[in-house]
């Protein structure tokens, strides 16, 4: 008994090395064509700089370097801090506007007929149309990145929170009318709740 216990034993013990082997395989199966395409893009970039001796483009170990250098100086958390701040105000400036705005065209059906139109047309413009426009506008300063930043978000925004406004279940708003709810509760309760996976969605987008 005490034999077959310890044969046991040893065939699960096999069994569970073979299947660790297994995961590693696969693991490694995964994880070595995209590296292995990394390291001959870098080398290919690495040979095409030093093959025409260019100037202008650095080698991968220069652009390593640089970033060091820019890292120990501080320019490059100073940089940082300033694309972290433009991108912060733009994306909050969007849902600041873009989800009230969105949640009032699908429930009102005036404001839609009134609105989607103009914003139907706007948005499938570019960011990168807008940027001439910004620059004439608000100069090269902080304004014009947060405006185009604020252009490029709040337009899924409005889309996606009157589309999901408009897919709501009939269900939820009949029975809430049977309870004999408020407006407010009603948006509080069963309006918002129901949107937020599409206000998630063109957050995303």
């Amino acid at each position: 008994l005490a034999a077959s216990e310890v044969a046991l034993a040893a065939l699960e013990a096999q069994q569970q090395d073979l299947h660790g082997d297994r995961h590693l395989n696969s693991r490694l199966g995964k994880l070595l064509p995209p590296l292995a395409l990394i390291a001959v893009v870098i080398g290919f970039w690495w040979w095409i700089v030093v093959h025409n001796e260019s100037p202008i483009f650095p080698t991968p170990w220069a652009v390593v370097t640089g970033t060091l250098e820019l890292a120990q100086d501080g320019t490059l958390w100073e940089h940082i801090t300033a694309s972290l701040y433009r991108v912060g105000i733009g994306f909050g400036l969007a849902m600041l506007v873009g989800i009230p705005l969105g949640l009032w065209m699908g429930w009102v059906g005036g404001a839609y007929r009134t609105f989607n139109p103009i914003f139907q047309m706007l948005r499938p413009i570019s960011p990168i149309a807008w940027i001439p426009l910004a620059i004439l506008w608000f100069g090269v300063g902080d304004v014009s990145p947060i405006f185009l930043i604020f252009i490029s978000s709040v337009f899924p925004l409005i889309v996606q929170t009157t589309s999901g406004v408009h897919t709501i279940d009939r269900r939820y708003l009949r029975a809430a009318a049977n309870f004999g709810v408020t407006r407010g509760v009603l948006f509080r309760r069963v309006v918002i709740p129901a949107v937020l996976p599409e206000i998630i969605i063109g957050m995303r987008i």
